[in-house]
């Protein structure tokens, strides 16, 4: 996660102060007065980048969380010899991070998008952020030796595994879940 700088525009602050909140208290949890609060920001600067107000907030700061995890996932692929490598490096990478949000915060895109109002925008927003990160870890499988189509079902299962460990992360508050994840996928405990 981006440590939030002092010369972060208005706009940038109102984004990571949401993406933060929207985390931890899911989108009906936060108030924009409690967001605009914490970012220093008047109520005018939200409603001048964000028209629609708490959605388009939400889908801005949706859209932060996924840079982010694309910057993590990219991050693991680097130096590794096998797509294994990879991902376990990628599961560790988030297991410091659960540790990091309190492990208690929900997963930053799922907190956001699937508390928020039941809408096809945000249901949309959702399934192409996660699209777009199977589809980067499959891009690293296949650059690593895999199959288009068993580098597909690595990076699916890899992402279905993490966002189930997340969810079970934060019910146990241990971030060694997400630490067993490479074994349920590639270790005894996948044939077991």
């Amino acid at each position: 996660m981006r440590i939030m700088k002092k010369e972060a525009s208005a706009k940038d602050r109102i984004v990571e102060v949401s993406a933060q909140r929207f985390r931890r208290k899911g989108f009906h949890g936060v108030g924009l007065s409690e967001i605009l609060e914490a970012a220093s920001v008047p109520k005018g600067s939200l409603y001048h980048h964000f028209p629609a107000g708490k959605t388009d907030l939400a889908l801005a700061a949706a859209d932060m969380a996924s840079r982010e995890m694309m910057r993590v996932i990219n991050e693991s692929f680097v130096d590794v010899e096998t797509p294994e490598d990879g991902v376990t490096t990628l599961c560790h990478k988030l297991a410091k991070l659960f540790d990091l949000f309190d492990r208690q915060d929900g997963c930053p895109v799922s907190g956001i998008l699937f508390d928020g109002p039941e809408n096809q925008v945000f249901r949309e927003k959702a399934r192409s952020i996660f699209d777009l990160w199977i589809e980067t870890v499959a891009e690293h499988a296949r650059r690593l030796g895999y199959s288009h189509d068993a580098a597909f079902a690595l990076a699916e299962r890899t992402l279905i595994a993490l966002e189930g460990g997340w969810i079970m992360a934060r019910a146990r508050a241990s971030s060694d879940v997400l630490r067993r994840v490479p074994g349920y996928l590639f270790g005894d405990q996948a044939r077991a």
